[in-house]
């Protein structure tokens, strides 16, 4: 599937995945694989969960640095490296460096999250800021390399990149060798693109299953355009995967060895990250929740398992946590937001609270105002953030606040 007048590019194998599990012997962990009672439940088949959430910077990034940066000459290690990323790829490259004796520097997003930068910074490298994505970063950090000669750390399209990041489906399929299915975010395509070269090549029968961001989805319209294809823009809580364009290897690899990309919006993301921290006390970000969020809406739906779903990443900022387990919970109708009228008299705003604590809903935050141009003379507006069990509870809340006469609307969310 390459452009006309392109020749194909060469795809990895199995051996170069393997060669690079063996530089990264000693360097990056084993991390666990866990069932997933909750996933298993929903989807009818026995769902694992990969957790490179908890490998060392935080993802599975550090696998791909690694192996690009070690296979450096001596000569190229001492002209540095540099690298572009929203925080993930960054501490991968951060670290990997630091261990190799190579000075990195890194170029962000601006705003990029806070602790992903502090984070870079404690590994050693240093932090410039370019653009609002990650492709403007990327091609600051390319102007970097050609005009001081440091050696660009690709975040996904290289094939040494590409081979480390394929390690992980080696670890899946040494723990579970009966996995039919491996769920995985896509960004720019490094992560999916080496687990297929090495799940395809061990086990030609499972599936390879990418989960793209919907406001960040480069790779659907790639492979209907049959070339990579640049996005206008890209807007989604998951930095992680918000990638304008996919590069030209993995998309190589994508088009020939992935079976299906899907599509989660970030209302599912969000449930998604609540569900893991819920109920199996994990920390993911919104990028590494993607392929939990795939199985929960049955963006795909397996029809055998085992399938495993790869936590790729866990470095969130924890004001962004607090807004989306916030947004979470809205989207699981858990949350409410509210906007009561009721009149102008001492003691209304005791009643109305003493109404909802009679529902047994809980009170986040109260805002009460007399200053609105839809109020009538004598009314006043009460907006309320009020946590709830469930759907059916915010319906018997609502009804009931009605049934006493409030006039009561339901405010939009507030996305993350």
């Amino acid at each position: 599937m390459t452009a006309a007048g392109t020749p194909p590019l060469d795809l990895l194998t199995l051996a170069d995945v393997e060669a690079a599990r063996d530089l990264l012997a000693g360097v990056v962990k084993e991390t666990p694989l866990i069932p997933s009672r909750p996933l298993s439940e929903i989807t009818g088949v026995p769902v694992w969960l990969k957790c490179e959430n908890q490998q060392r910077a935080g993802s599975y990034k550090v696998r791909g640095a690694y192996t690009r940066i070690s296979r450096l000459s001596p000569a190229e290690r001492a002209r540095g490296v540099v690298a572009a990323s929203a925080g993930n790829h960054a501490q991968g490259v951060a670290l990997a460096a630091g261990l190799l004796g190579a000075r990195a520097t890194v170029f962000m997003p601006e705003g990029a999250p806070l602790p992903k930068v502090s984070a870079t910074k404690g590994y050693g490298a240093a932090v410039e800021y370019a653009g609002t994505s990650v492709d403007d970063a990327l091609e600051a950090a390319n102007d970097f390399a050609r005009t001081t000669g440091a050696i660009l750390i690709h975040p996904f399209d290289h094939p040494d990149v590409i081979a480390g990041q394929g390690t992980v489906a080696l670890e899946i399929l040494a723990q579970c060798p009966e996995a039919t299915t491996i769920v995985t975010a896509v960004g720019g395509g490094g992560l999916i693109s080496g687990l297929a070269v090495a799940a395809k090549a061990l086990r030609p029968d499972i599936r390879i299953v990418g989960v793209q961001a919907s406001g960040a989805a480069a790779y659907p319209v790639s492979l209907a355009a049959g070339t990579p294809t640049k996005l206008d823009s890209c807007a989604t809580i998951a930095d992680g995967i918000a990638v304008l364009r996919p590069g030209d290897l993995t998309f190589a690899h994508v088009a020939k060895l992935v079976d299906e990309v899907v599509t989660v919006n970030d209302e599912d993301l969000s449930a998604a990250l609540l569900v893991l921290l819920e109920r199996h006390k994990s920390v993911v970000e919104p990028a590494g929740a993607a392929a939990v969020a795939a199985l929960m809406t049955g963006a795909y739906a397996p029809h055998a398992g085992p399938v495993v779903a790869i936590l790729s990443g866990g470095n969130i900022d924890p004001m962004l946590l607090l807004r989306v387990i916030e947004h979470g919970l809205a989207s699981a109708g858990r949350f409410l937001r509210l906007a009561v009228r009721c009149t102008d008299r001492p003691g209304q705003l005791a009643r109305l609270l003493r109404e909802i604590a009679e529902q047994r809903a809980n009170i986040v935050d109260v805002n009460h105002s007399r200053q609105s141009p839809r109020l009538s003379f004598g009314e006043v507006e009460v907006a309320l953030s009020v946590e709830t069990r469930g759907p059916a509870h915010s319906s018997a809340l609502i009804k009931a606040l009605r049934d006493a006469g409030y006039r009561v609307a339901i405010l939009a969310d507030t996305t993350p």
